[in-house]
């Protein structure tokens, strides 16, 4: 499914994104390693298992990234020119090896660009949930959306 263009969104619109992803050890491991981050939380066996969290947690912005590419397919593929920020990312609770999170999407705001009339200017508010519905991630995000073209 293409994604949106900045018509085809409204201020409340929410968008309950049909993918889901199961998190792998792998995917923890390979991430930190990529990223340098040698945190024994996410890294260390024997030392998450003596935390609050009894085992190593999912690093968060592997989960940032994981939430923004489930919505992408249902809202911004192919259709955005480019995301302008980040903001308000809150984690709300942890993710673990075989949690699957699923991603939902509501549109904050959106207005005209004063200086690209090619495209239009989008707040969204993301949410990362597992399937009981315990949210981990939330954040929002302003994008660039492209208009169509006439």
């Amino acid at each position: 499914m293409p994604g949106k263009y900045f018509e085809d969104l409204e201020v409340g619109m929410k968008i309950k994104h049909s993918n889901g992803r199961t998190l792998t050890e792998m995917d923890n491991v390979l991430f930190s390693t990529l990223t340098m981050n040698t945190q024994p939380l996410h890294c260390n066996e024997d030392f998450a298992r003596k935390t609050q969290f009894g085992q190593r947690v999912i690093s968060g912005i592997f989960v940032l990234g994981l939430v923004t590419g489930l919505s992408s397919s249902e809202l911004t593929e192919g259709t955005v020119l480019a995301t302008i920020g980040y903001d308000r990312v809150i984690s709300r609770n942890p993710a673990f090896h075989g949690d699957t999170i699923y991603a939902e999407s509501e549109v904050l705001e959106k207005h005209e660009s004063k200086s690209r009339p090619e495209v239009g200017i989008v707040r969204l508010k993301h949410w990362g949930r597992k399937p009981d519905g315990i949210v981990v991630i939330e954040f929002e995000r302003t994008v660039m959306f492209l208009k169509r073209k006439d």
